[in-house]
């Protein structure tokens, strides 16, 4: 597991560093500007780029200080290098340090320029605005930047590419688009999430000596679950039986809505669950005795019977309720009746979410509930418009998750799962072939399984998000993004336990 860090809790870990420990800003400085220096040229003998001719622009607060320093030690390897010290045109310096680098490299007699070189460059390095950028680049500095974007350059970051908002991932006004991104000691939110993800590309972090000593009581809130935590999630025992690994109970499927509860209950079987259970409309039980026939039905017709649901419910150490079932009086019946009667883990997905975003108070009746909404229905449950919420991805999941007291899974190109008040989860699995029919189904099924087999609701949803991606990832690479299928993700589920050496 690593961590993310968002502006301001970056700038307490260097203040840590430096007040409480005593190491100076120009120390975190020299050791930022090595360790740059260091993986570039790893990154210039994977590329097999021609890097001798170089410039670097630089901001002038310490962003640019890091670049001033940058040059010094490429000048030093022997580097033809430019610095544009472009922060001057503003006329005010917001870093001490700033002062120091550039008196270093005009010692040095490293080459200088007041305007940007019509020359070409074999590298152009952004070192122009850093992590605490809070407003929109205007006027110079944002021509300077699209005329960089259109140069054929390769093209670096130092820590952040400008104009990214280190948060929320905004782009503010405008901003460099790198091809790589050295970034020091955590990532940071806004280079992962959309749009910033798109100006930042490949990004690689670096250590300078900022550790978890630099925490001192804090821990960062922002988590990225990796391949070595899968080894946490529950191992099958050589002594067990169906009943050793959950029940299930899968809510879902109307008329002509089959398909949802094929999903689910599917997924929910590769991943791991020992008995499932579908609750649908009786007009599906051909279609799902064909495709899902391990599954036990208990259907209805028109209207059923609400001891019917209450028995199964009683039987079920985790329900899933949503997927496909529509929203006439009978799907507000299913909803409503589980939500107050029901005191397990639950997903609430689709349809369901749909039927609680007009009852909001029915989320009051239980607090082991974890929420799936894509953008759509989370416009739906807030009342904020869609674009409102991609731009403000974590805070809108985790307002929803502390206001009602749930786990929320803010479904997007990187998956948002929030914990009321403990973490949050940035889900880096998953592709773009993903986003098809039935996908979110799937999702549903296979945190519905991690919850029946006794994982808390906060490691099931943040696993259950991350295996999903993995599984996308397996069926992107046999069928590609653009044939993807939500069956492709359910037989990429299978991959995923085999390549991590979890099947057993």
């Amino acid at each position: 597991m690593r961590y993310l860090v968002s502006g301001k809790e970056m700038k307490l870990l260097d203040i840590n560093t430096s007040e409480h420990f005593g190491v100076p800003e120009l120390v975190l400085m020299e050791q930022a500007a090595m360790t740059f220096v260091w993986k570039f040229f790893k990154l210039q003998q994977t590329y097999k780029k021609n890097c001798n001719r170089i410039l670097i622009v630089c901001g002038s607060g310490n962003n640019g200080a890091d670049g001033l320093a940058v040059a010094r030690l490429l000048y030093q390897k022997g580097k033809n290098v430019t610095v544009y010290p472009v922060g001057e045109i503003e006329g005010h310096r917001t870093s001490n340090s700033y002062d120091t680098q550039k008196e270093i490299d005009e010692a040095y007699g490293i080459r200088m320029v007041m305007e940007l070189p019509d020359e070409n460059f074999d590298v152009i390095i952004d070192a122009i605005f850093g992590i605490g950028l809070s407003r929109d680049i205007t006027g110079t500095l944002a021509d300077c930047i699209q005329k960089l974007n259109e140069r054929s350059s390769w093209k670096l970051a130092i820590d952040i590419s400008s104009g990214i908002d280190s948060d929320s991932g905004a782009i503010l006004g405008t901003s460099f688009i790198a091809e790589d991104t050295i970034t020091f000691s955590y990532g940071k939110l806004g280079q992962y999430l959309w749009p910033g993800n798109e100006s930042s590309g490949r990004i690689h972090v670096v250590p300078i000596g900022i550790t978890e000593d630099s925490r001192l009581e804090g821990t960062p809130q922002y988590k990225v679950l990796e391949r070595t935590d899968l080894m946490k999630l529950p191992r099958r025992n050589v002594h067990s039986n169906k009943g050793s690994y959950g029940k299930l109970l899968v809510i879902a499927g109307n008329k002509n809505m089959a398909g949802a509860a094929v999903f689910s209950a599917t997924a929910a079987y590769r991943s791991g669950t020992g008995l499932v259970r579908i609750f649908t409309n009786e007009v599906n039980r051909q279609t799902l005795q064909t495709k899902v026939p391990e599954a036990v039905l208990v259907t209805y017709e028109d209207r059923f019977e609400e001891n019917m649901l209450l028995e199964q419910l009683q039987w079920a150490d985790a329900v899933v309720l949503g997927p496909g079932i529509g929203r006439d009086e009978n799907a507000e019946r299913l909803v409503t009746i589980t939500l107050e009667q029901y005191d397990g883990p639950l997903v609430l997905d689709a349809d369901g979410l749909n039927i609680v975003s007009e009852k909001l108070e029915l989320l009051s009746h239980k607090k082991r509930i974890i929420v799936t909404p894509h953008l759509g229905e989370m416009s739906r449950l807030t009342g904020h418009p869609v674009k409102e919420i991609q731009k403000n991805l974590i805070k809108e999941a985790m307002d929803f998750a502390e206001k009602n007291d749930v786990v929320c899974v803010l479904k997007d190109f990187h998956t948002v799962t929030a914990i009321s008040h403990r973490y949050t989860y940035l889900n880096m699995s998953g592709n773009n072939g993903m986003a098809t029919a039935g996908s979110g189904d799937v999702l549903s099924g296979m945190i519905g399984a991690l919850l029946a087999q006794g994982l808390s609701e906060e490691y099931a949803a943040a696993f259950g998000v991350y295996l999903h991606g993995l599984a996308g990832d397996a069926a992107r690479e046999k069928n590609s993004a653009t044939s993807m299928m939500a069956s492709d993700i359910l037989q990429g589920i299978t991959h995923v336990w085999i390549k991590q050496g979890l099947s057993e």
